[in-house]
């Protein structure tokens, strides 16, 4: 009879020469002992390094605070919300609210996103927010008055500018003054908010 013949290379045994237990070789693995897995000690999502383990500070959001595009991006917003306004007061023949309250939070609002955090913009998204009311109530009054007399509109801003501002002077009531309070508050609001 013939002898068995040894393979030529034995099995080998788990690393750290323990046996398996409940059929996982690395079961009886000494604690600290290398596994193979330069990661295998790190948190998920950390860094590999020598010094390793938490996870990085993520840098602090860049502070925005431009008060030069900040202005400019309001007094855009004032002038476009001014001639929306006064198309509206020119077509309805009313001062509507709410477009008060629209041009205010416009120019606030670009005032706060062009411009960032600093105090000053909410403060002059407010005074160009007057303004732009101001000029839509004055387009409105030179679209009314294009109604019923032979001039243009440009004219009546160029030309008549006095009699224009008289007229909305003699149209002014309450109300005009209180959209002037609302379209300020909403223009204060909308830039604070919008500048986080």
């Amino acid at each position: 009879m013939s002898q068995p013949v040894q393979p030529p290379n034995p099995p080998q045994q788990p690393y750290g020469g323990g046996q398996p237990t409940d059929g996982n070789p690395y079961a009886a693995q000494q604690p600290g002992a290398p596994t193979g897995n330069p990661y295998a000690g790190q948190q998920p999502g950390a860094p590999a390094g020598q010094f390793g383990g938490g996870m990085p500070f993520a840098p602090p959001a860049p502070v925005r605070d431009n008060v030069g595009l900040g202005l400019l991006a309001a007094f855009v917003a004032a002038v476009v919300a001014a001639g929306v306004y006064g198309g509206i007061i020119g077509a309805t023949e009313h001062q509507i609210g709410y477009a008060a309250v629209g041009v205010g939070f416009l120019v606030g609002f670009a005032a706060g996103k062009a411009g960032g955090r600093n105090p000053a913009l909410p403060v002059i998204g407010a005074v160009l927010a007057l303004a732009g009311v101001y000029g839509g109530q004055l387009l409105g009054e030179a679209i009314l008055a294009t109604k019923v007399a032979p001039v243009t509109v440009p004219e009546m801003f160029l030309d008549h500018f006095s009699l224009l501002n008289e007229a909305w002077k003699a149209d002014s009531d309450v109300i005009s003054f209180l959209f002037f309070a609302i379209a300020a508050a909403a223009a204060f609001s909308a830039a604070k908010k919008s500048s986080d």
